[in-house]
């Protein structure tokens, strides 16, 4: 794995779109990190990689972010991510990489559909928004797609888009969620022997992308459309939520 150029080619640009979700857009776009990475190593392999990375790109984003979450939003989901992390937990092994597969996929177009629907409604009328009873779901759901893939960004996103937050709040509620998120998971990967010595090779060698997507996704926040970078990235994510639809129903 170490030494194959297709790795680096698509762990890469994985690494960074990470880093500009999670600095720039909530981290929901980093969804498309593990689909991705997951094209030439096991769904398994590619979370744990991540981890490490991940954990890395939280420090730095708490820090862009500092005073700037909305802790009432937090009461609720962190308490509810833990469940989901522990069903997570207890869940592990039981998937093949065929299934693991199907599920990230299936997570990636529901997050799609979601975007879809809400600029939709945006073009409409104003939407309402969702009671907080709603964030114990989409914590818990966070908690357990993040923990099998690093797909905790669309139950979270689709609660958070939801409340009555600006831009750069719901930025920062989601960096402190997912920072809590992250460095429990080290506990459960490393318990299940996912932290290999070949794994945290590998995020050694990615590590240093961590602070340049970060940056670039604060930078991002700050001057570029989110229109325009979602619809991209979006359409990027149909293809590879579609590459690995396929690969879990093995119709590829």
């Amino acid at each position: 794995m170490l030494s194959d150029p297709l790795f680096y080619a698509v762990a890469v640009p994985a690494v960074l779109l990470f880093g500009i979700a999670k600095g720039g857009f909530g981290g929901g776009l980093g969804v498309a990190s593990v689909p991705l990475m997951s094209l030439v190593v096991s769904p398994v392999t590619a979370a744990s990689i991540l981890l490490p990375i991940l954990c890395l790109m939280d420090l730095i984003s708490l820090w862009a972010y500092r005073g700037q979450w909305v802790w009432p939003e937090l009461r609720g989901l962190i308490p509810a991510s833990l469940l989901g992390i522990a069903l997570g937990t207890l869940s592990f092994g039981m998937l093949s990489a065929d299934t693991v597969k199907l599920i990230v996929g299936i997570v990636a177009m529901l997050f799609i559909a979601h975007y879809w629907f809400r600029s939709a409604r945006q073009n409409g009328t104003a939407q309402t928004p969702i009671a907080k009873i709603y964030g114990i779901l989409g914590g818990a759901g966070a908690g357990f797609t993040s923990f099998i893939a690093h797909a905790g960004g669309p139950p979270i996103s689709m609660y958070l888009l939801r409340r009555p937050l600006n831009r750069t709040e719901f930025v920062a509620t989601a960096v402190v969620f997912f920072a809590i998120v992250n460095f429990v998971k080290l506990i459960p990967y490393g318990w299940l022997g996912q932290l290999s010595i070949d794994n945290l090779q590998a995020s050694l060698i990615l590590a240093p992308l961590a602070p340049i997507g970060v940056g670039l996704g604060v930078w991002l926040h700050k001057r570029v459309s989110d229109r325009i970078f979602f619809r991209f990235a979006y359409f990027m994510l149909f293809i590879v939520a579609a590459k690995l639809i396929s690969d879990g129903l093995r119709l590829g």
